[in-house]
């Protein structure tokens, strides 16, 4: 009969940033002989259909999608607001087993498919884990956030028995004890308790999102195979402590520019983006002078206050230089986000604003020269591989751990007071477009971008990597 085509299951955690990475992935699989499933929940797979109709998840006749019940009533699945994260939570780490099983049995009796031989499935999606082990199958996680951020809550346990948290009371929040030096984690100097992954800051021993993070982050230290989302020289201290405790780990990454690297044109049909992509703004970016506009987006689930929101604004708008502003319909706590009027007749012609649009492309435009980002790991290696310098303004998980490696360890970022002022936004945007410091920040900016390219160039680490991954986590044995 020959040999039996590998199939793969991918199973990511059911938000936009850790999607991507594992759409990715998955392609890649695919560009490897792989037959393909990936498992969507039930409502973001309705939402593929409702902003993008059918042709989203029709894939490619070895590319399949698939939806699981994830416990949301219709109404909800019709819904365009995301669900909490805690309901999330909730599901993937109770309710997400059985149905998951369901669909690997569903296609295991298929004749038309080949049986699964493999799962590879999010970090934090424990299910997935657990299936491969009821069904006798290899399986790899795929850890979608930083790996510094993944020694971060590795720590979270000893942050809990050394008695720091959970916090005795709110006033942590304001006394300072945020600023104690933390410099017992190998591999991660110059850290402060306010730079761990923000689920640290909860007076609550049961709060959901602390205690979800330090079992994941341990289960997924356990497991055979780790994927981790980044390039060797990008972390390779920490690549090299979790090496020690996990030797079978892979630095396969940034995964958007190697899928573009090593992919074929059949492909570019395969997107997941839950959100509807405004592309006319590339029209707009082809105006522009080369890195003079700044690009500002603070990503798919972040939140913040009108104040601040008006306070960005104005920054923006008194900087004098051209931007591009992903401004979501729901950005603003509870609220519509409605700008002054006085703003928009103020930024005519200089501003263009748009609910989403297609990142990667935008960053790898010569005409974008800054990147005001909230440092989610997606958006920080993508700026990394277009060399763009950024301002960081982070606001959960893994985003204050990112931030303060951007501003410290990897010297292409600045990061902005929380408490954000439009003085302070107008400052730091014309000191990296044009001041002194800003000179060596967009000079790193560039030098990472040389290191990223290597990485991901043929006989590269990462493409190195994602080869031995293959063969030694999901080749079966």
């Amino acid at each position: 009969m020959g040999s039996i085509k590998s199939h793969a299951v991918c199973l990511p955690f059911p938000a936009q940033g850790h999607i991507n990475p594992m759409m990715q992935l998955a392609k890649l699989l695919h560009s490897r002989g792989f037959h393909i499933t990936f498992a969507n929940t039930e409502f973001n797979h309705r939402r593929l259909i409702r902003f993008r109709g059918e042709e989203a998840v029709k894939g490619l006749p070895d590319f399949r999608f698939e939806a699981i019940l994830d416990g949301l009533s219709p109404s909800d699945s019709d819904s365009d607001l995301t669900p909490s994260a805690p309901a999330i939570f909730n599901f993937t780490r109770n309710n997400c087993l059985a149905p998951f099983l369901e669909l690997l049995s569903k296609l295991n009796s298929s004749p038309q498919l080949p049986p699964v031989t493999c799962i590879v499935c999010d970090g934090i999606m424990n299910c997935g884990t657990k299936a491969a082990q009821l069904i006798g199958v290899p399986y790899v996680q795929l850890w979608t956030s930083s790996t510094v951020s993944f020694l971060g809550f590795l720590h979270y346990k000893e942050l809990a028995q050394r008695g720091i948290v959970p916090f005795k009371d709110e006033g942590f929040v304001s006394d300072g004890t945020l600023e104690m030096p933390i410099d017992w984690i190998p591999g991660m100097p110059n850290m402060r308790l306010k730079d761990l992954p923000s689920f640290i800051r909860t007076t609550d021993p049961n709060d959901i999102l602390w205690n979800y993070a330090m079992e994941a982050s341990q289960e997924c230290l356990k497991s055979s195979s780790i994927i981790f989302n980044t390039f060797y020289e990008f972390e390779k201290e920490v690549l090299q402590v979790i090496a020690s405790k996990s030797p079978n780990i892979y630095a396969i990454g940034p995964l958007t520019s190697l899928s573009r690297n090593l992919l074929e044109i059949q492909h570019n049909s395969l997107n997941l983006s839950l959100w509807k992509e405004d592309t006319s703004c590339i029209e707009w970016l082809n105006t522009m002078k080369s890195k003079s506009v700044v690009y500002v987006n603070y990503g798919s689930i972040v939140v913040m206050s009108n104040h601040h929101l008006e306070e960005l604004a104005w920054g923006l708008a008194n900087s004098k230089y051209p931007f591009l502003w992903v401004l979501r319909p729901d950005i603003v706590m509870g609220e519509s986000a409605v700008l002054p009027r006085e703003f928009i007749e103020a930024i005519k012609g200089k501003g263009f604003i748009t609910s989403w649009c297609p990142q990667q492309q935008v960053l790898s435009h010569p005409a974008i020269g800054l990147f005001l980002t909230h440092c989610g790991w997606n958006s920080l290696l993508e700026a990394v591989s277009e060399g763009v310098p950024l301002i960081c303004l982070p606001f959960f998980s893994d985003q204050q751990t990112n931030c303060r490696y951007s501003c410290t360890t990897w010297g292409n970022g600045m990061e902005i007071n929380p408490d954000i002022k439009r003085k302070d936004v107008e400052a730091l945007v014309k000191e990296i477009m044009e001041g002194e410091n800003g000179q060596r920040i967009r000079q790193k900016a560039l030098e990472w971008k040389k290191k990223a390219k290597s990485a991901i160039s043929v006989g590269g680490p990462s493409v190195t990597n994602f080869d031995r991954m293959i063969n030694e986590a999901l080749h079966q044995g």
